[in-house]
């Protein structure tokens, strides 16, 4: 190679090297951004505490206690079921708890939070409080496991009430039962019920007699197919109730309406049935 073809070589690598080479205002301004502040506008961690009620029957000497974790409610859904989900799914996949639509219609995710019945789905979690947020099955229930309780009992006792339409003849036009608009309109606030048993466990007289007392729950279910124009097995169903146990045991201290989440009032249609029963 002559020494002109090298010299013309050297000059492009050294040239080249040069375009790659940082300068020094390029290695200030990379110093610079490595040391600036973050950027405006970005959230501070929001704690929150969730004191969350834990049993385990696989461990039964161990008794049941409070187990706490803390989120970030700025990475966190505004309902104490979107924590619930993040406990479960991101910290510890051990605890226990039903859910399903998400929607207030289920009735699922029924539970103590905050010392009040309610749904997980549909319950804010409080930001204005510093306060830990405190969640517990359904009260006096027994407990499968954590906050799932056992519905046995209260699914029972709807079934004894036989809640579907009775009737001893065909519909007249042979396809359908028919009602009128005023008929209808009667059974406004009795079938939005989800079966969620929130009232019920709140009834100081469920918790006495929960093995005999159908509670507000159910009670409520009972006068829907009692105020249904198409039922004609009205007197039966009346004659059920007649015992001292199964509807008197009502004092209607209201519990019941104070924590429907769907906003019923199931002592009032207790109150109904008592005094249909009176007058007939």
């Amino acid at each position: 190679m002559s020494a002109s073809l090298l010299s013309r070589t050297a000059l492009r690598s050294a040239t080249t090297a040069s375009l790659f080479r940082p300068t020094a205002r390029a290695l200030a301004s990379v110093a610079t951004s490595q040391s600036a502040p973050p950027v405006a506008g970005k959230q501070a961690p929001n704690i929150k505490k969730f004191e969350i009620y834990r049993w385990n029957p696989d461990t039964p000497d161990k008794k049941p206690f409070m187990q706490t974790y803390e989120l970030d409610l700025n990475q966190t859904g505004p309902m104490v079921l979107d924590a619930l989900i993040r406990v479960k799914n991101e910290i510890d996949p051990t605890l226990t708890f039903r859910r399903s639509c998400r929607e207030g219609i289920c009735g699922s995710c029924a539970m103590n939070i905050q010392g009040s019945n309610t749904l997980a789905c549909l319950c804010r979690i409080d930001t204005s409080s510093t306060a830990p947020v405190k969640i517990y099955p359904l009260p006096h229930t027994y407990v499968v496991k954590d906050l799932v309780p056992d519905m046995t009992q209260f699914y029972k006792q709807y079934k004894s009430i036989k809640p579907y339409l009775q009737r001893k003849n065909p519909p007249t036009s042979g396809r359908e039962n028919l009602q009128s608009i005023a008929e209808r309109k009667k059974l406004d606030g009795l079938y939005e019920c989800i079966l969620c048993a929130c009232c019920s466990t709140s009834c100081p007289s469920y918790w006495w007699n929960s093995s005999d007392y159908l509670g507000p729950a159910v009670l409520l279910q009972s006068y829907r197919w009692l105020a249904d124009s198409r039922d004609e097995f009205g007197p039966q169903r009346r004659m059920a109730l007649e015992n001292e146990m199964s509807l008197y045991r009502c004092h209607t201290i209201m519990n019941c309406s104070r924590t429907c989440p769907k906003g019923l009032n199931p002592g009032l249609a207790i109150a109904r049935i008592k005094k249909e029963m009176a007058l007939a």
